[in-house]
């Protein structure tokens, strides 16, 4: 469970995240949409975990390994914007959000099942 200090360090850095994202990096995921969905924060506030979730692009793997070439860029502009906020700028690493892939995969599944009608 999360501190509140790391929840509200996490939201800081998730609206931030997105908008460097959608100014710096939008060429990245061209004819698709990033969205990030959640900052996971360590204890010592010195790791963002920073989970994206993609649609219509496809390679989302090879958009989040692209990402995290770039993250020390993603992490200078970060310090630039949130510097006189915080004390130390954390490393970051970005992961793939397959929430949504894995509740419509699970819905297939549900969908498909063979449930007989409960007698009365």
């Amino acid at each position: 469970m999360e501190s509140k200090r790391q929840q509200k360090y996490g939201k800081l850095i998730q609206k931030d995240i997105s908008e460097i994202l959608r100014l710096n990096f939008s060429d990245l995921y061209k004819g698709g949409l990033a969205t990030v969905t959640n900052v996971k924060m360590s204890p010592d506030l010195g790791l963002a975990r920073i989970y994206i979730s993609l649609l219509g692009l496809k390679n989302p793997a090879g958009f989040i390994e692209d990402l995290n070439e770039k993250k020390s860029e993603v992490r200078r502009i970060l310090g630039n914007k949130i510097g006189k906020q915080v004390r130390k700028i954390p490393e970051i690493a970005f992961h793939l959000d397959n929430v949504e892939e894995e509740a419509r995969r699970v819905d297939k599944l549900i969908d498909g099942l063979d449930i007989p009608p409960e007698k009365e």
